[in-house]
């Protein structure tokens, strides 16, 4: 994984062991540039700084929090890149937390306590395999469907959705 020497990566954590045991196994993949924040209001400022590809984040954190921070990162106009995927590290992971995650804008969730695999899958799942981003009225952020109906030509997912194709009826 020698092509990820270049990538450019925030981890955002209150508890500096967290910090240091995610960037020692970026390290260990090959990345070399890693950035430090202990809370959502200095990452942002770090995201001023670099030109950051990739940011790990976790839920609670005293001040700005994970969800407050991704809310930021995708919906604030002065954002430095709204389209940057975010993990989010958190030992909650309640249904409702995760859902609450998703619908922040957050790319992959990452439940604690982490191990090196699951760092790497979650990296390789941001990097190799991209999700599209979509606007909406309520929502700015990396597609939430995971599946995909090859054989829906219409203008929205569903044929069932409100507004959809001439098809939709049939739905």
């Amino acid at each position: 994984m020698s092509s990820l020497q270049h990538l450019q990566v925030l981890l955002v954590d209150d508890n500096p062991h967290m910090r240091e045991i995610t960037a020692s196994v970026l390290r260990s993949v090959g990345v070399s540039k890693i950035w430090e924040a202990a809370d959502g209001t200095v990452a942002m400022d770090r995201m001023r700084e670099y030109a950051i590809d990739l940011i790990f984040v976790d839920l609670e954190m005293a001040g700005l929090d994970g969800l407050q921070f991704t809310r930021m990162v995708r919906g604030d106009p002065t954002s430095a890149n709204p389209y940057v995927p975010i993990i989010m590290m958190t030992g909650h992971t309640q249904a409702s937390r995760v859902y609450e995650a998703r619908d922040a804008g957050v790319t992959e969730f990452l439940a604690k306590p982490i191990t090196a695999r699951s760092i790497i899958d979650r990296l390789n799942a941001v990097i190799g395999n991209a999700r599209a981003f979509i606007k909406a009225d309520d929502y700015f952020g990396p597609d939430r469907r995971r599946a995909r109906d090859g054989t829906y030509s219409g203008t929205r997912r569903r044929a069932g959705d409100p507004a959809g194709d001439k098809d939709s009826s049939a739905a």
